[in-house]
């Protein structure tokens, strides 16, 4: 992925800086992801390889002009005998458009259990891919699906137009990015990321019978953690498992699990999303 590869632009006094490129979206705003798995990328730069990412906490400031490059600017708070944290600012024309911090650990011995991988799902060879449904996903939603370079596949079916079947604040999908990537593993973390801000909103739309095309719907990610519990690789498939708990404010709480496809837990996320929809009668 063109956009994991970042630019050293040097050190100031107590910051890293780096610069990538941005994909071209439709919409022209940067993807979140894409945001997220750079700033891992840029954090991780300033650590030695054996000490891997297990946490992040970010806010989404602005939203990226995606004809434009980004600029991070790291800051090395803290470095432990286990431990490391790191402070990571996403800027475009001089203001800063994402912030993170998180917090990189040696692999360490200790107890080891995970919530179990739903059962019954069907595998990833018996789902529809999404591309198979961009006819009917809009012209805008239609470019997005062909260009972005993630298979993704809904259990119960996209929403691009029609949200079918019962309403629940809760989805699974199959994810994989779609080309090979090399066998580095900070690679396969930041596209685990890259992959975490897609679909999750989902768990909220679904509950409210919404769709990705509901005329006057705003949704904007607000923020997103993330923890890395085992390594996998983000070119295999993954089961990401969703649900909301909340929704309240003009705000939905999105909550997610993913696992590889022999059930064993990758990572959860969190992510809290503005979502605002036309009262009927305005």
């Amino acid at each position: 992925m063109e956009v994991l590869s970042l630019a050293e632009s040097g050190a100031r006094t107590t910051e890293d800086i780096f610069t990538g490129l941005s994909h071209s979206m439709p919409t022209g705003r940067v993807y979140g992801g894409q945001v997220l798995a750079q700033s891992i990328i840029a954090a991780e730069r300033t650590l030695p390889e054996e000490r891997t990412v297990h946490s992040m906490h970010g806010y989404f400031l602005r939203p990226g002009d995606a004809e434009n490059g980004i600029t991070f600017a790291v800051d090395r708070i803290h470095d432990g005998r286990s431990f490391s944290t790191r402070r990571c600012q996403a800027f475009q024309s001089g203001v800063p458009i994402f912030s993170m911090i998180a917090s990189f650990q040696d692999d360490d011995p200790g107890v080891d259990h995970a919530e179990p991988a739903p059962q019954n799902i069907p595998a990833p060879e018996d789902v529809r891919s999404d591309d198979e449904f961009i006819a009917m996903a809009g012209p805008s939603a239609a470019r997005l699906l062909a260009d972005r370079p993630a298979d993704v596949r809904h259990i119960d079916g996209p929403l691009f137009l029609e949200s079918s079947g019962e309403r629940v604040a809760h989805q699974a999908v199959w994810m994989r990015m779609r080309a090979r990537m090399p066998d580095d593993a900070r690679l396969h973390r930041a596209a685990l990321a890259y992959l975490s801000d897609m679909t999750i909103q989902e768990s909220i739309l679904r509950q409210h019978g919404l769709t990705w095309q509901t005329p006057g719907l705003k949704l904007a990610s607000l923020d997103h953690a993330m923890w890395w519990h085992r390594f996998g690789r983000a070119d295999e498939w993954m089961l990401y498992v969703q649900e909301s708990p909340n929704a309240r404010g003009g705000r939905g709480l999105a909550k997610g699990r993913i696992y590889n496809r022999e059930g064993e837990l990758l990572a959860s996320v969190a992510q809290e999303v503005m979502v605002r929809v036309p009262h009927p009668d305005s």
